[in-house]
């Protein structure tokens, strides 16, 4: 009976227990439960009471008043807490894309995406369907920022997907804009008309002087002069105007400066800044052939999100229009644009890729896959592309000319223990000289160089090949003519330079001289051709030879000393030699000589530590072929004109300089007679002294100044 009664005390117990256990969250195992439980068998069933905890001491002080803020506290916690998005301007919508089943959906999400991803990180996505499970057509895109969503919008907008479905994208938050839009229509306000000058306003010079531009003091000054026949007329002069390099435009048109934050484009008359380009660190650039496009390329990565280093913008809007990734620039310009701006295209590994102007996507949606691609370059007449591969196994080497956009091969040529190929385009498109390095033998002891000339204009494009047996040093084709040149030899001592005629007698290649035992390392052709001059540039002599190649007759031959470029003026008609402060610290400057060898002048005095020199280039002319063969025509007719105003002012500088100088003599004179009467004066309130303090034995002591004057000078016509 005692033992029914602690049964029956202990099932109480049991569930007291049981209420402990629940209170406490950990259900019917709670230690506090099961002693319950075990205490229900002794018939107890006490609930225990739990002490309460003494919080007093991390109470706050009375008048305490917290000032720190949560994000120092909890600065990474609330990195992560959501934030609730104010707008849709993240949100974009895509139509046109193709309607599909639900077998296909998946294949078409993936296209999708990966078009799509470029731009950002896609954060949701929505593809809605039919009441048959069949895609609509359209889908919902929402990006991390808006910034990619702007992106999104401006690339693929018209992006072709394929022959029927080119997309048509637009933000979500248009459909609101667009759902305001008043019944009544009104004109929108014509913006008002900002004249920006007159962008080729130097070609308008009266006496058609070329202009070129030049930093100075050590890269702290720029300088843009008129390059007249005496001395150079400065148009404008500016401190700080870069702070890197400079660079023109194809077309002249405009005058790029780097600067840490970006490029600035200048241009008119007064030089005005016409757009800004920001680019953080930008190291280099580059035009397109029609000067609508910029390339620039930085190694700093401003955005980790969007790694892009290298951006094509569009010079006229500043919009940024493509952006590629790329570690270095060791082969810069990376992007390499045909002769009229309309493709431009970018090597990768094994891939070549074309790109269609203005959608900035690849041509046909798909790169060239060429196994092995080393170099490639345009044809600057042709929608033409040669590349080379090199030697692979037992593959050899090849050079490939295609057509664009057919993708069609022209032509192509092989060859075996292939160690390096330089390739270069004849200015108007007819040829494509190759310079190939190759080993004489299988064990690669001893090399030797062959050039192999494509004939373009020609049936079936025949190749010629020349072997030079000798190292090459350098070689170039003539702008505008038939010629080519080779620098080989041994240097420094047996070196020659070998002119060859490419259509010769029965169409061969014939040599037509060879000059030995020469101090060259560059060849310089005039644009016009004809004429050439071979520099050994970056050497103490710095010897530069002017040749007319008619008859290969040596005009001219100058030194300068230490002299690191050279560069013709657009026109033929003058070459500058320059000693860059960059690459010496000493003797640095630029002298000026006509295209016959003969000097004109050299840079003023005053302007110090030259850096950098280029000549403005001009754009193509608007002369017709038959223009131009009228003009030689009538070129005496001309000459006459031109004849009678270069001695109208070659005597109008002789006569400004004589009276220059005749003022400059008088001036003196007068100082000089001024000086006397102050010498007779100070003499005759000295004789009234005493005659002791005038010794006439004593020594006097006379100083002797010698002067030169120039009465005349005769200035000879360029």
């Amino acid at each position: 009976q005692d033992g029914g009664e602690g049964a029956q005390d202990g099932g109480e117990g049991t569930q007291d227990g049981g209420e402990g256990a629940q209170d406490g969250g950990e259900g019917a195992q709670d230690q506090d439960g099961g002693e319950g439980a075990q205490d229900g068998g002794e018939g107890e069933g006490e609930e225990e009471e739990e002490e309460e905890a003494d919080d007093s001491q991390f109470e706050d002080p009375e008048g305490y008043v917290d000032n720190i803020a949560d994000e120092e506290l909890l600065g990474d916690v609330l990195k992560e807490k959501p934030v609730l998005k104010a707008s849709m301007d993240a949100v974009i919508v895509v139509d046109n894309a193709p309607k599909v089943g639900p077998d296909r959906m998946e294949k078409l999400k993936t296209v999708l995406r990966k078009i799509f991803k470029r731009f950002g990180t896609v954060e949701m996505e929505y593809y809605p369907l039919d009441e048959n499970g069949i895609f609509k057509g359209y889908f919902f895109l929402e990006y991390s920022t808006h910034k990619e969503a702007v992106e999104a919008v401006t690339t693929t907008n018209g992006y072709r997907l394929d022959k029927s479905h080119i997309f048509a994208v637009n933000f979500f938050s248009d459909f609101e804009k667009y759902a305001q839009i008043p019944e009544k229509w009104e004109p929108p306000k014509k913006a008002e008309f900002k004249e920006i000058g007159n962008l080729r306003s130097w070609l308008l010079d009266a006496d058609c002087n070329d202009q070129f531009v030049f930093i100075y003091g050590g890269g702290s000054d720029v300088g843009v002069c008129h390059n007249t026949p005496q001395e150079p007329v400065m148009a404008d002069c500016r401190k700080g105007w870069t702070e890197t390099y400079v660079m023109w435009s194809p077309r002249g048109t405009y005058l790029a400066t780097l600067h840490n934050r970006g490029i600035a484009l200048w241009g008119t008359g007064g030089f005005k800044q016409l757009h800004r380009f920001s680019h953080s660190g930008v190291q280099l650039i580059d035009f397109s052939p029609c000067e609508r496009y910029l390339v620039s390329f930085s190694p700093t990565v401003v955005d980790p999100n969007n790694p892009q280093n290298i951006v094509v913008w569009d010079v006229r809007t500043g919009e940024r229009k493509k952006t590629f990734m790329r570690g270095n620039a060791e082969d810069w310009p990376i992007l390499k644009w045909s002769h009229d701006g309309i493709y431009f295209a970018r090597m990768s590994d094994n891939l070549l890729g074309v790109y269609e102007i203005p959608s900035f996507t690849l041509l046909d949606k798909k790169s060239l896959i060429i196994r092995g691609i080393k170099d490639f370059c345009w044809s600057p007449q042709n929608h033409f592309i040669s590349y080379w591969v090199p030697e692979a196994t037992e593959i050899p080497a090849k050079i490939t000319i295609i057509s664009i956009p057919s993708r069609q091969e022209i032509t192509t040529k092989s060859r075996h223990l292939v160690s390096d190929c330089k390739m270069q385009w004849h200015k108007q498109g007819d040829y494509l000289c190759v310079r190939v390095d190759h080993w004489m033998t299988k064990s690669k002891k001893q090399s030797a160089s062959s050039f192999e000339i494509f004939h373009l204009r020609e049936a079936l494009v025949p190749v010629d090949t020349i072997e030079i047996k000798e190292p090459v040093l350098a070689f170039s084709l003539e702008p505008k003519g038939t010629k080519f040149a080779i620098i080989h030899g041994e240097p420094p001592t047996r070196i020659s330079a070998s002119f060859y005629n490419i259509s010769g007698k029965g169409g061969k290649i014939e040599k037509t001289k060879t000059l030995e035992r020469q101090n060259a390392s560059h060849i310089f052709w005039s644009p016009q051709g004809q004429f050439v001059v071979l520099a050994g540039l970056k050497s103490n002599e710095g010897t530069v030879e002017f040749y007319d190649t008619t008859d290969m007759t040596l005009m001219s031959k100058m030194e300068h000393n230490k002299a690191t470029d050279l560069e013709w003026d657009p026109t033929g008609r003058y070459i500058v030699t320059s000693v860059s402060f960059w690459k010496h610290k000493v003797d640095t400057g630029f002298v000026v000589w006509s295209f016959q060898g003969r000097l004109l002048y050299r840079n003023p005095n005053k302007f110090e530590k030259i850096c950098q020199f280029l000549w403005r280039p001009r754009p193509p002319t608007l002369l017709t072929e038959a223009d131009l063969k009228r003009i030689k025509k009538d070129y005496k007719q001309y000459s006459l004109t031109f004849e009678k105003k270069d001695r109208a002012l070659k005597s109008k500088t002789s006569k400004e300089l004589i009276e220059k100088r005749r003022r400059l003599v008088k001036e003196f004179k007068d100082y000089q007679e001024k000086k006397k009467r102050a010498m007779a004066k100070w003499r005759t309130n000295n004789v009234s002294q005493s005659n002791s303090e005038f010794n006439e034995d004593e020594e006097v002591e006379y100083v002797e100044h010698s002067f030169d004057i120039l009465i005349s000078e005769t200035v000879e016509n360029v």
